[in-house]
């Protein structure tokens, strides 16, 4: 997939709807005069560009200098906002409070008091009946100053009221800001690092955590201290690799939109971000019938008007879904059906090439890399891989590692044995100065590099005794990030029994189906 565009008012057109652009084309027309119609030319022709070239785009508008082009398309980017305003103002409760905000201001600064206090308490209204106690601050403080300046019949009564108000919000917005600062630290440090590696990282991350979490946070009933307290620990236990609790927190990050319906339209992000976060917590547990009907859910919602009438969700959902179809596909073994929907959400990823960022194509790219690796397709399971690790944007140093060490799986089933032995010893070191070498990994290592001594015939029951050390390992919390990125005891026990992995997988999968079953 190319790399995104740099221009930004490349980007801004290209991301838009057709009836974004002809809102514009009718906006321009009716807000400038001749000699700003030639933005129209610009943008036609930004708009029929792939990709973005500026000496074509000069050649092609013959009447524009360099110096004026700059100018123009800066031009061009505000009136593009401007529309674009216009357009969602209806959609947006932020865009809405916005502008009652900005009249209310105008009808200040016009000295038509009682109707800017008007307006201000509508916006508070709206404002409180939908959580959002961030635009409470400036609509207070615009109120203040009308009070202040200006003495009303409601000036006696309003001074207490208004201080108590203030003082109500600042607090509220005071523990909103720190938790939702401490939700963003976690994920940010997951987004670097990856999970937890070691105790001593673990004990830095639970300290780090205990002495940000503010005091009383658990007791806070707001929506918004909620959402980010859930999203913290949610964060806070993915990091240390305990899925249960993440499940749990994720599971109350999603109840918290549900027992608050209309939030939904007004965090519409959060709530599909709860939801992959929830499916995760599924596939880390092998909660196989959950992950089956959440995914169902979470696939209803993303066709409701809400969000396909939003480009940003619309792509958002694509990505979770994707990656949790295939997380599903590569736990129950059914890898032909999982590499159907490979050429589907290739031609996705290109054309919302320009809403993605790098760290959501690596996670997609790995998960297909372990479904061609499943099926057996250990080529095409190279080539996906290869795009993690030719990657240089430094993020997700824990992916870039399980892609090399998957890697080296793949050539060392295609037999390529001429270059294990370099493969081992690069990967090793690539791990080693990452630090993320966990017992389970340095057990893989030891048996490549021993395994060239061995004929086809005695490698059996040295898989055996290297399937015994990892099993073992299986209940130690610090082994278990390897399970979730490779399941490594299954591809042993496909060497050992002499059958496919995916076959391995797919038996395992029915087994807890039937065990299931037998306990309803």
């Amino acid at each position: 997939m190319s790399n995104r565009p740099t221009d930004i008012l490349y980007q801004l057109i290209h991301s838009l709807e057709k009836s974004e652009k002809r809102n514009f084309k009718l906006y321009i027309k009716r807000s400038s005069g001749n000699e700003d119609l030639k933005i129209i030319k610009l943008f036609d022709t930004i708009d029929k560009m792939e990709p973005y070239d500026e000496a074509v785009l000069l050649r092609k508008l013959k009447d524009v200098t360099k110096p004026q082009l700059s100018n123009l398309k800066s031009h061009l980017y505000k009136e593009l906002l401007a529309s674009l305003r216009l357009l969602k103002s209806g959609d947006s409760l932020d865009l809405q409070l916005n502008e009652l905000f900005d009249s209310a201001h105008i009808l200040y600064k016009k000295g038509l008091f009682y109707q800017s206090l008007r307006i201000i308490d509508r916006a508070k209204e709206m404002a409180k009946l939908n959580q959002k106690y961030f635009f409470l601050p400036l609509l207070l403080s615009l109120e203040k100053r009308i009070e202040a300046l200006n003495v009303t019949d409601t000036f006696p009564a309003r001074i207490d009221e208004l201080s108590e108000e203030a003082n109500e919000a600042n607090t509220k917005l005071d523990m909103v800001t720190r938790l939702s600062n401490l939700s963003l630290q976690m994920y940010g440090f997951f987004i670097a690092n990856g999970h937890a590696r070691n105790e001593d990282e673990e004990e830095k991350v639970k300290k780090f955590f205990r002495q940000t979490l503010p005091s009383g946070s658990a007791q806070q009933e707001g929506f918004y201290e909620r959402l980010y307290f859930y999203q913290a620990y949610t964060w806070y236990a993915f990091i240390r690799q305990d899925f249960l609790l993440y499940y749990r927190y994720a599971q109350k990050w999603v109840d918290l939109f549900d027992h608050k319906p209309n939030m939904i339209r007004v965090e519409t992000g959060h709530y599909i971000r709860g939801f992959h976060n929830l499916l995760n917590a599924h596939f880390d547990l092998r909660n196989y019938e959950k992950l089956s009907k959440d995914l169902k859910r979470f696939d209803e919602f993303s066709l409701s008007p809400r969000v396909q009438n939003n480009e940003n969700f619309t792509v958002q959902s694509f990505v979770y879904i994707a990656g949790a179809k295939i997380n599903f596909y590569i736990i129950t073994g059914l890898t032909k059906e999982g590499l159907n929907e490979v050429p589907y959400i290739e031609e996705k990823l290109g054309e919302y090439s320009i809403f993605l960022d790098r760290h959501r194509v690596m996670v997609i790219n790995y998960k297909i890399a372990m479904l061609y690796f499943l099926s057996g397709d250990y080529s095409s399971s190279i080539d996906y891989l290869q795009k993690i690790i030719n990657d240089s944007s430094g993020l997700r140093t824990d992916l870039q590692c399980y892609a090399r060490l998957v890697h080296l799986l793949a050539h060392y089933e295609l037999g390529n044995l001429e270059l294990m032995d370099y493969l081992t010893r690069s990967v090793f070191r690539y791990m080693s100065r990452m630090k993320n070498l966990t017992v389970i990994e340095q057990e893989m290592f030891r048996f490549f590099r021993n395994s060239f001594k061995f004929t086809r015939k005695q490698l059996k029951p040295e898989f055996e005794k290297f399937l015994d050390k990892v099993k073992h390992l299986e209940g130690n919390r610090f082994e278990t990030r390897s399970f979730a990125y490779l399941d490594i005891i299954s591809w042993l026990e496909s060497k050992v029994e002499g059958k496919p992995m995916q076959e391995i997988i797919h038996t395992k999968y029915l087994a807890s189906k039937r065990k299931r079953i037998e306990d309803e």
